[in-house]
């Protein structure tokens, strides 16, 4: 499949300041990036947050990854195009975003994982895996990619499979056991199912 130029607002899903771009593969505006870098691959960011990251933001300050460096870069809302559609979203960019931790992951130097999550494409090619170190964690990582990813897999520290999605659908375990599960962790804590 031949790469875009460009994405233009076609591509997008939803536009302007009225959505919010949190935890969504956003699009920036061409003229937003230097003149060397106005390429498809260079315009497209996960966005982790920002006050400019809500609908109607008060704020300007967009915080995103770039899906074709894995860098960390703020950009303001008005460099903002739009949501992808997710179905445009190129491969590199469905294996970057997959190693991507949740934005109020627990620093792994203090807190020991206890999952670690995989991302999968239609031909099975997936990236290492991504440390996840609480339930909680495991319900953001998921929101974060089931919109994005052919195949999404959980595994505990033993590397023993405990969920799997394919292509937004829960394979394993069944949805009873899943809640059960959730419905545990939320005693223990104070987590809620959103799956």
């Amino acid at each position: 499949m031949n790469e875009k130029m460009l994405f233009t607002q076609e591509d997008c899903l939803q536009t302007g300041y009225g959505m919010s771009i949190d935890g969504k593969v956003i699009v920036l505006n061409p003229t937003s990036l230097p003149e060397g870098l106005r390429q498809a691959k260079h315009q497209l960011y996960f966005c982790y947050g920002g006050n400019g990251s809500k609908p109607n933001p008060v704020g300007h300050a967009v915080f995103a990854v770039s899906l074709a460096e894995g860098e960390k870069i703020r950009w303001n809302r008005s460099d903002v195009l739009g949501i992808l559609k997710p179905e445009l979203l190129p491969e590199y960019a469905r294996l970057q975003i997959s190693q991507i931790r949740p934005a109020d992951a627990l620093d792994l130097k203090s807190h020991e994982p206890q999952y670690s999550g995989y991302c999968f494409l239609p031909d099975g090619r997936y990236t290492s895996g991504v440390w996840l170190c609480s339930a909680k964690e495991v319900q953001d990582y998921i929101e974060m990619q089931k919109e994005y990813q052919h195949r999404v897999m959980i595994c505990d520290r033993d590397d023993f499979c405990v969920l799997e999605m394919i292509d937004g659908e829960l394979i394993y375990p069944s949805p009873e056991i899943l809640k059960a599960f959730f419905k545990e962790q939320q005693e223990q804590g104070s987590m809620e199912l959103k799956l």
